[in-house]
């Protein structure tokens, strides 16, 4: 039988049959995925093959993936967690405020989906905090950053329900990830989304100005306007992975439509001469802070975390 994985703690899994039901399930033996050295050979999105045996079922295939998102596991720098499998596009959730996100960790992440062909679609939450010009006038540079970059861009606010509509209409029919820092409302948002789901959350610590986990394992959820989601632990930081280092820039989309015009086929737009990317940043077609992570990616050891704040 065929079927969907639709929750994950780790341990154990729930798979959805095409006629709804719901069965708790386990993997038969151990399953190496193309030589992914992962913690969770399955994950929420896979699609597989079971068999029933008495009230659980054993996973004893998994299907080819159309992409994934991984990020490397914690204190175990050469395995890394598959995040979700098979998705349409990612959410990923920021906030200028309460918590911080930083650009640096945006664009790893913006590098990581991009490196799996996952398409991504910014989303401000909590605008309704920015009250002073200062904080107006940074969410419109994020703004130009981005737009440059070719990334579409929602603004919300899950409390004052601001900008829920555009966002359901570009959830329907597709299956969806949110990412983002804890704290920056990614349950929240879901439960404004669809009240019935209910899910956990929790205030951002006023101290460290940083969310608390209130999701400790990942799960689809299907939405009452048509949509599905699946909503993951909170990232803190984000790992790319089976990444060639002069493959990079083309995971920055305003890099990648122009290498061609560099001078050199192997340029990697940082000491060349006659470089079209280093030409478009000097006159601002290309943001400055977009450029500078991506020189800071490119010089990072790749044993070594990734920074959280970046640029």
């Amino acid at each position: 039988m065929e079927g969907i994985v639709v929750k994950s703690t780790g341990s154990w899994y729930e798979v959805e049959t095409p006629e709804k039901e719901r069965i708790l399930a386990r993997l038969k033996g151990k399953f190496r995925i193309k030589g992914i050295k992962s913690t969770n050979p399955v994950a929420v999105g896979d699609r597989v093959n079971f068999h029933r045996e008495g009230e659980e079922a054993v996973i004893d295939k998994i299907f080819d993936r159309k992409n994934y998102i991984i990020r490397r596991s914690i204190n175990l720098s050469k395995q890394v967690q598959i995040i979700a499998a098979n998705v349409d596009q990612l959410f990923l959730v920021v906030t200028l405020k309460n918590p911080q996100t930083y650009l640096g960790f945006v664009d790893r992440f913006l590098v990581g989906a991009e490196a799996y062909r996952i398409p991504v679609v910014l989303v401000y939450n909590k605008i309704d905090l920015l009250e002073t010009e200062d904080e107006k006038a940074e969410l419109k540079k994020w703004e130009a950053i981005y737009e440059k970059a070719g990334y579409e861009q929602l603004f919300v606010s899950a409390e004052k329900e601001i900008g829920l509509e555009a966002l359901k209409e570009k959830m329907k029919g597709r299956l969806s990830i949110f990412g983002g820092h804890s704290g920056v409302g990614k349950s929240t948002l879901i439960n404004r989304l669809d009240p019935k789901l209910n899910l956990r959350t929790a205030e951002v610590s006023e101290s460290h100005q940083s969310g608390k986990h209130t999701t400790t394992f990942a799960e689809m959820f299907e939405l009452s306007f048509g949509a599905h989601i699946i909503d993951t632990p909170g990232i803190k930081g984000f790992g790319n992975v089976e990444m060639q280092k002069e493959h990079l820039s083309h995971y920055f989309p305003e890099m990648r439509s122009r290498m061609n015009e560099c001078k050199f086929n192997n340029c990697i737009h940082i000491n060349e001469p006659n470089c079209m990317i280093k030409k478009a940043v000097a006159n601002g077609e290309i943001a400055e802070s977009r450029y500078f992570n991506y020189l800071s990616i490119y010089e990072e050891d790749e044993s070594e975390n990734y920074r959280q704040k970046g640029y």
